[in-house]
């Protein structure tokens, strides 16, 4: 897979809750830093996911860009708790698998 078939395929797992299919686009050592959290691990990874899928409604790709094997997706996370966040996800993407994720938005609204 390409890096942006790969960070596709990111999007469509979380959007099904399909952590299975989710887990295996991630690199073992694949790290994660955003405003909520971090995770050093595919496996940490998953596990952060699908705690914020609880109240995760939708995830709205708004435009995503490619940069080699670097991919950002510009998207509106939709949630129970606050209206939607505009989130940009910074996904470096190696041999079909995503090596480091940095998450950035303003997570004051699901702070509140």
């Amino acid at each position: 897979m390409t890096p942006e078939e790969t960070v596709q395929t990111y999007f469509d797992a979380w959007r099904a809750k399909d952590f299975d299919r989710f887990r295996s686009i991630l690199a073992d050592d694949v790290t994660f830093v955003g405003p909520l959290g971090t995770a050093n691990s595919g496996d940490e990874c998953r596990q952060g996911i699908e705690n914020l899928s609880k109240i995760v409604t939708d995830v709205v790709v708004r435009h995503r860009f490619v940069d080699g094997e670097n991919v950002l997706t510009w998207f509106d996370l939709h949630t129970t708790e606050a209206p939607p966040l505009s989130t940009a996800n910074w996904s470096r993407v190696r041999e079909g698998k995503v090596t480091r994720i940095q998450v950035t938005f303003d997570p004051r609204p699901l702070l509140s």
